[in-house]
């Protein structure tokens, strides 16, 4: 794997922000829509966001036909759904019945499901005790930020059920990373675009037949629903693409530690949320966990800076 640049560090700080930002504004969305309407708008406004940008830029969606076509076409439908429809209905399905805090402990766990997966599938993306070690604690450091409250019970029915569904899309976000690696070379756009296309042709129907179309969205709903199609869908899926081909899904799984702390940090900051007092020890936890797993990479950034 090549020395992981400065670029591809931003891009992770950029991701964070953006899925972090997405729980205040899906929660606006939820004003107006239902669940799976909110999942239909993400993929429909991002799909048509990447394909006018593919469009503009002359490469389009990658060809249909000719070698290696249908290869590239079958990872952007696995990537299509283990990466966007398949989670996305599992955890707005799944927080109707379990503690919120339940689905971010199960995303902080998508890192050590990547590792594994990376070390026999993807060429030099190798599992050692001090990125295991680094993972442990990143993940450690979540837990206790989101706090006991997230494995409190609500006493509904199908609370087990739920909690697998949750287990089942951090899974799923595994695999779609893997997939993303190992797609033939293919334009990156046409790769994101087409992924995301094929998560809104197999799920857009289904939310129309189960939810229907509104009669009306207030306005604070529309605006937060192309929030969420532009950036944490539309704009991220195509982050998440060249930060997966080029540093690694590894490297890329650090995503998951930064969400929680940028969700906590906007809700401070805009909603008036209170301050979690183990928030330091938290967050402590996490960068050592990240300093650990990433050593090598972070040494090639800073000796490469003072060259």
């Amino acid at each position: 794997m090549p020395p992981i640049s400065p670029l591809n560090w931003m891009r992770l700080i950029l991701l964070g922000a953006m899925f972090g930002a997405a729980f205040m504004f899906t929660k606006l969305a939820l004003d107006g829509v239902g669940p799976r309407l909110v999942v239909a708008s993400r993929l429909g406004v991002g799909a048509l966001l990447l394909l006018i940008i593919a469009t503009l830029r002359g490469t389009g969606l990658p060809p249909l036909r000719g070698k290696g076509a249908g290869t590239v076409w079958a990872f952007a439908l696995g990537m299509g759904i283990c990466t966007n429809a398949l989670p996305f209905f599992l955890l707005s399905w799944s927080q109707q019945f379990i503690a919120s805090g339940f689905a971010g402990v199960c995303m902080a766990v998508v890192p050590l499901l990547i590792l594994p997966l990376a070390h026999f599938l993807v060429p030099g993306d190798r599992m050692n005790l001090r990125r295991l070690a680094g993972f442990l604690i990143g993940t450690c450091g979540v837990v206790l930020l989101i706090g006991p409250a997230a494995f409190a019970s609500t006493g509904t029915e199908l609370e087990l059920t739920a909690r697998i569904a949750c287990i089942g899309a951090a899974f799923s976000y595994a695999i779609g990373a893997i997939l993303t690696r190992l797609c033939p070379d293919v334009d990156m756009i046409s790769l994101a675009a087409a992924a995301l296309t094929m998560g809104a042709v197999l799920f857009v129907p289904y939310a129309l037949i189960v939810e229907g179309i509104p009669g009306s969205i207030p306005a604070s709903s529309l605006l937060a629903l192309l929030y969420l199609g532009t950036f944490p869908t539309g704009i991220a899926q195509l982050l998440l693409v060249q930060v997966i081909r080029s540093a690694g899904p590894v490297f890329m799984s650090l995503l998951n530690y930064q969400v929680p702390l940028w969700s906590l940090s906007l809700g401070i900051l805009f909603l008036g949320e209170d301050l979690p007092p183990n928030i330091y020890w938290a967050l402590l936890l996490i960068l050592c966990g990240l300093a650990l797993s990433q050593a090598t990479a972070l040494r090639r950034l800073f000796a490469g800076r003072r060259a």
